[in-house]
């Protein structure tokens, strides 16, 4: 259910209109099909944004988490960190500027409710 919920939320973002154009939002539905694997979910913790000529390239990429947790540690102790960290690329996506601008208005909703939340449980332990 939440699942469909989130597509219904997509489905519109994705109908919105540009930034300055009208407030008020379409609603299409879209419906996005599986090929192959592409429904099965990619593990990424590392995400890196490269333009080039109206095309943005989004890499998202897989550090192990061993390996960024003792990071911090070696640092504190003073110890040589590495230059550089091989990490495994997930996926490389090439969007259109106004589908990063979708994917921000997306994000930025997201990131709004999430910060909401955790608001209202630190003010529902507090009181």
């Amino acid at each position: 259910m939440a699942d469909s919920k989130s597509r219904k939320d997509n489905d519109q973002a994705a109908a919105a209109p540009a930034a300055g154009a009208s407030a008020k939002r379409a609603s299409l539905g879209i419906r996005l099909v599986p090929v192959d694997n592409s429904d099965q979910p990619v593990m990424a913790n590392y995400v890196q944004v490269n333009f080039a000529a109206g095309i943005a390239f989004v890499d998202f990429g897989f550090l192990e988490p061993g390996m960024l947790n003792a990071l911090p540690r070696v640092a504190k102790a003073g110890g040589k960190l590495p230059e550089s960290i091989d990490g495994k690329l997930a996926v490389r996506v090439a969007m259109g500027y106004e589908a990063i601008a979708s994917l921000h208005q997306q994000t930025a909703r997201l990131l709004q409710g999430i910060g909401a939340a955790a608001a209202a449980a630190k003010e529902k332990k507090a009181g």
